[in-house]
């Protein structure tokens, strides 16, 4: 019985810990060819996301993957090129038409839109949903001197 105790387990030595094979990625692919387009158009850098009806995310893109850096990110150029990246995955997985949802007073906004009604999906209707204060801010208190 001792040298069964000493003796190492078979296997446990000579095996490496093995990482578990990766799972599949999901695939999507979206029964409805309709869905919205959100653009987030700010100064700095432009935010792509296409939803289908109920607001799930089917395809998202930003300037700076798209290898765009610095101030090049805020850039219509920049804003073009995202918005057809991320309409060209939004078609593979079938969409065909959209509602756009543009915000934020960024210098891409009319490109993306260009952009994404000439890479195939018919754009339905543009709507600016960029938040505007109707009052805006409270002043600051008078100055004592």
């Amino acid at each position: 019985m001792s040298e069964e105790q000493k003796k190492p387990q078979e296997g446990a030595s000579d095996q490496k810990y093995k990482k578990p094979a990766p799972k599949n990625p999901r695939r999507k692919y979206i029964n409805a060819s309709f869905g919205r387009v959100y653009i987030n158009c700010t100064f700095n850098n432009t935010i792509i996301t296409i939803t289908d009806e109920r607001g799930n995310v089917i395809a998202w893109s930003t300037s700076g993957s798209n290898g765009f850096r610095g101030t090049k990110k805020g850039t219509p150029f920049a804003a073009q090129i995202t918005a057809g990246k991320v309409a060209a995955k939004a078609i593979e997985l079938g969409m065909k038409q959209a509602m756009v949802f543009v915000s934020g007073p960024g210098p891409g906004r009319e490109t993306a839109i260009r952009s994404i009604a000439q890479s195939g999906i018919h754009v339905t209707s543009i709507k600016d949903v960029t938040p505007i204060p109707h009052n805006g801010c409270r002043p600051p208190k008078p100055r004592r001197v």
